[in-house]
C-alpha cells in the first residue's frame, strides 16, 4: 500500500493535534455544592430535633440485633427472588449496556466491503470486483461525546445505588411483614384465650340458672359475649393469612398463606445511634442516586451546548479494485486509499439546539429540586422514627402496668360473680378491658419493632456487613 501509508501517517498527525487542542470537559458539581444549592436554609450538622435521639456514629448489620434466624434466612430469601429486585437488576444491566455504547462513540468506526462482479453482472458489464477498508471518526473537539458518555456513566452510577437502597427496602419491608404476622398471630390466640373464658362464663350463667341464683339475662349475655369473640377469632384468622401471603410475595413464593409466623415478638434491640443529618446523606443510597442524577443532567448541560458547536469527522479508505470487462487509467494503482475530512457547522435550525439546552438547563434544575425533595423526606423520616420510637416506649410502660391491673381486677369480679355480689355484665367489661389492653400492648410492642426497622433504613443503616 505504496500510497496509503503516507495518507493513514497523515491522519494520525491531524488526529494528535486536534487531540491536544481539544476543549476539557467540566467536572460536576460537588457533593457540597449540591447540598448548598438544594438545602440553602438548612444546618444539617446540628443534632437532631426529636426528643430521644443519641449521638454517635451509625453501625451497619441491623438485622442481626434481632437475633432471629428465621427472620435472617427470610431476609436473604426476599433478596435473593423478590420480582422487584430482579427488575431493579435488570436496569442496572440496561444502564451498563447505554454507557458501553456511549463510550464506543469516542472510538473510530471501522468497517470493509468487497464486491465480485462478472461481465454480465448487474452493474452493467464493468466487471468491478475489490475490496475496500474504511475508518470514520468524528473527532470531540468540543466534548459533546465525552459529557454523553460522563453522563451515561453518572445514571449508571446512580441506578447501582438505586438498586442497593432497593435491595436495603426489600429487607426492611420483610422484616415488618415478619412481624406483623407475628402481631396478628399473637393477637389472635389472645382472641382464642377469650373465647375460652367466654366458655366459661356461659357455663357458669348456665349453673346459675339452673340452680335458681342466675339469670336468663345473665346467660344471654354470656352467648352474645361469647359470639363476638368467635367472629373476632375468624377475622384475624382471615387477616393472619393476608399478612402471611403478603411476606411470601415478597419472598417471591407462591401466595398460599403457608409460611408459619412467629407465635411470639422478638425482643426489641438497643438503642440506635443516629449521627447527625447530613451523614444520612452521604450514606443512604438513594440520597447517592439522587446525587449522581444531578451529576449526569450537568453532563447533558454540557453535551447540549457543545452540539451547538461544528463538528469534525475523518475518514480514510484503502483497497484494492479491478474490472474484468474495463481498462483502468495507465496511472491507476493498486491498492488504493484517500482521505476525506468533513466539517458540519449548524448555522439555522429553527432555534432547536438553543431550545435543547435550555431544556438540559431546566433538567439540571429538576435534578437539584428533587434532591432537595428526597433529602427532606429523608431527614423527615428519620426525626419521625426517632421521635415514635422515644413515644412507643412510654406507651409500652404504661399499657404493660395497665394489663397487669386489668388482668387483678378482672380476677377480682370473677369472683365475686361467682358468689353473687356483681352481675355478669360487670364481668364483660372488665374483660372487654382487659382485651382492649392486651391487644393495644400488642400493637405498641410490634409497632416498636417496625419503627426500629424504619428508623434502621432512614439512616441508611445496611441490614447485614
Amino acid at each position: 500500500m505504496r500510497n496509503a501509508k503516507p495518507l493513514f501517517a497523515a491522519v494520525l498527525v491531524v488526529v494528535c493535534l486536534i487531540s491536544g487542542s481539544a476543549c476539557r470537559v467540566k467536572k460536576p458539581p460537588a457533593r457540597d455544592k449540591i447540598h448548598k444549592d438544594a438545602l440553602p436554609n438548612y444546618a444539617l450538622t446540628e443534632p437532631w430535633k426529636a426528643p430521644g435521639a443519641i449521638m454517635g456514629p451509625v453501625q451497619d448489620d441491623w438485622l442481626a440485633q434481632f437475633n432471629d434466624p428465621q427472620l435472617t434466612a427470610l431476609v436473604k430469601e426476599a433478596v435473593a427472588n423478590n420480582p422487584d429486585l430482579r427488575l431493579a437488576s435488570l436496569r442496572v444491566d440496561e444502564a451498563e449496556q447505554y454507557v458501553k455504547a456511549a463510550k464506543g462513540k469516542l472510538l473510530p468506526v471501522i468497517g470493509a466491503a468487497g464486491r465480485h462482479s462478472t461481465k454480465l453482472g448487474q452493474d452493467l458489464g464493468t466487471g468491478l470486483s475489490g475490496g475496500i477498508f474504511a475508518i470514520s471518526w468524528e473527532i470531540d473537539l468540543w466534548g459533546k461525546l465525552r459529557y454523553a458518555r460522563n453522563a451515561t456513566q453518572e445514571t449508571y452510577v446512580a441506578t447501582v445505588a438505586e438498586e442497593e437502597f432497593a435491595r436495603q427496602s426489600i429487607a426492611a419491608a420483610t422484616a415488618n411483614a415478619w412481624f406483623t404476622a407475628a402481631e396478628t398471630k399473637v393477637h389472635l390466640e389472645i382472641a382464642k384465650e377469650m373465647v375460652a373464658t367466654s366458655e366459661q362464663l356461659v357455663l357458669l350463667s348456665d349453673k346459675r340458672l339452673t340452680v335458681g341464683v342466675g339469670t336468663e339475662r345473665d346467660v344471654l349475655l354470656a352467648r352474645t359475649s361469647l359470639n363476638n369473640y368467635r367472629d373476632v377469632v375468624e377475622q384475624l384468622e382471615l387477616a393472619l393469612a393476608d399478612a402471611l401471603r403478603a411476606l411470601e410475595s415478597l419472598l417471591g413464593r407462591y401466595p398460599g398463606a403457608e409460611i408459619q409466623a412467629r407465635t411470639d415478638l422478638p425482643q426489641m434491640p438497643g438503642p440506635v445511634p443516629a449521627g447527625i443529618p447530613l451523614e444520612i446523606l452521604e450514606r443512604r443510597p438513594d440520597m447517592f442516586a439522587a446525587e449522581r442524577r444531578v451529576a449526569a443532567a450537568f453532563n447533558r448541560v454540557g453535551e447540549a451546548r457543545a452540539a451547538r458547536l461544528p463538528s469534525i469527522s475523518l475518514t480514510g479508505t484503502g483497497g484494492y479494485i479491478t474490472s474484468s470487462s474495463l481498462q483502468l487509467k495507465p496511472d491507476f494503482t493498486n491498492p488504493v486509499g484517500g482521505i476525506v475530512a468533513s466539517i458540519l457547522a449548524p448555522i439555522y435550525q429553527g432555534g432547536q439546539l438553543k431550545a435543547q439546552v435550555k431544556v438540559r438547563e431546566i433538567q439540571q434544575k429538576q435534578a437539584v429540586a428533587d434532591y432537595a425533595r428526597l433529602a427532606l423526606r429523608a431527614i423527615g423520616d428519620v426525626e419521625g422514627a426517632i421521635h415514635a420510637t422515644h413515644t412507643l416506649e412510654r406507651r409500652r410502660e404504661i399499657l404493660a402496668a395497665l394489663v397487669v391491673d386489668s388482668r387483678r381486677t378482672l380476677e377480682i369480679e370473677q369472683v365475686a360473680f361467682r358468689i353473687g355480689t356483681v352481675d355478669l355484665r360487670t364481668v364483660q367489661q372488665q374483660q372487654l378491658a382487659l382485651f382492649g389492653a392486651r391487644v393495644t400492648l400488642l400493637r405498641v410492642q410490634s409497632e416498636q419493632l417496625m419503627q426500629r426497622v424504619n428508623l434502621y433504613l432512614a439512616l441508611g443503616v445496611r441490614y447485614e456487613k
